[in-house]
């Protein structure tokens, strides 16, 4: 049986569970993996007051979050009982979910490759100088990268991807990139889902912006203009095209033959006389370019003016 002092602990963790799960509506599910107590410390210090960051047992907080979806009738946070598996922890926020990703993604701190280490992102040495003797290159052959001696220091001939997602850092990868003074990797807390109103999504959904939004609208609405026109079917997509291009070939005939209207009219004069329709349009550009050239000389003016006093004052 646990003494009494570890079940009042174990009721102050449930009862802070639960205020958390009352206040907040929305967070993250991180990963805390190679994150530092220092670099721990700093991230909670730049979340607060909006946001706060609840670690513990996972036994612990998946029966604090039974209990209060129980009591309080609600499922909203149930969700995360499945996702509560290894060293995760739980980011509660009232703040904009954009924002305090940003701010979590800046706490993040380069870190070596150790050998036998899981690579989360490719690692590629960039071609040239190494600034290492050529007594060392076996460690290049070992890996298979091409390199030439370059006034008396190793160098790479063409990039190299040494390391790609996944894979196992290998002993030989770990010194090299020692010896070259690089940290390929960055450690944080790593965001794994994202918790909205009893809603989960993946974090990426966060990235999409509204231009992405509109560029994905837009090429929707272009492609199915296409198919439109491509089956003769029309559409909304489609009907400003098709009207464009009865105009065009109504224009075409009017050209071509005596038949004409308004619009045609005109571009028949032009064609009969461009010199003419040159000739009106010169003193046009020549209007709209004046009140440019009249407000730039009149800031210079300004700026060339007496201030009002002498540097012998």
């Amino acid at each position: 049986m646990p003494g009494p002092g570890k079940i009042a602990s174990k009721e102050a963790y449930h009862a802070k569970v639960c205020s958390y799960l009352d206040k907040y509506e929305k967070g993250f599910i991180v990963h805390a993996d190679n994150v530092g107590s220092m670099q721990f410390q700093n991230i909670r210090k730049g979340l607060r007051p909006e946001s706060i960051i609840l670690m513990g047992k996972n036994t612990m907080m998946k029966r604090s979050i039974r209990l209060w979806c129980e009591t309080s009738g609600s499922d909203k946070w149930a969700c995360l009982l499945d996702q509560l598996v290894g060293n995760v922890g739980v980011v509660f926020t009232s703040s904009d979910l954009s924002a305090v990703k940003t701010e979590i993604e800046k706490y993040k701190v380069g870190a070596p490759a150790r050998v036998g280490l899981t690579a989360p992102n490719d690692v590629r040495i960039n071609a040239g100088a190494t600034g290492m003797d050529p007594s060392q290159t076996s460690f290049f052959q070992a890996l298979g990268i091409a390199t030439k001696i370059n006034k008396g220091t190793i160098e790479i001939v063409s990039d190299v991807h040494l390391i790609k997602t996944g894979d196992k850092v290998g002993a030989s990868q770990a010194t090299l990139l020692s010896k070259l003074g690089i940290k390929p990797f960055k450690y944080g807390l790593a965001m794994l889902k994202v918790v909205d109103n009893g809603t989960m999504y993946d974090v990426a959904v966060l990235d999409i912006t509204d231009e992405v939004l509109l560029a994905a609208v837009s090429a929707g609405i272009a492609n199915v203009a296409a198919v439109s026109l491509a089956v003769n079917y029309p559409t909304l997509a489609s009907i400003p095209h098709s009207v464009i291009n009865g105009y065009k070939n109504v224009l075409a005939i009017a050209l071509a033959t005596e038949y004409s209207f308004p619009a045609a009219d005109k571009v028949k004069a032009i064609l009969a006389n461009p010199g003419a329709f040159a000739a009106a349009a010169a003193p046009a550009a020549a209007s709209a370019a004046a009140p440019a050239a009249a407000k730039k000389e009149e800031v210079k003016e300004e700026s060339e003016e007496d201030m009002g006093f002498s540097l012998f004052d």
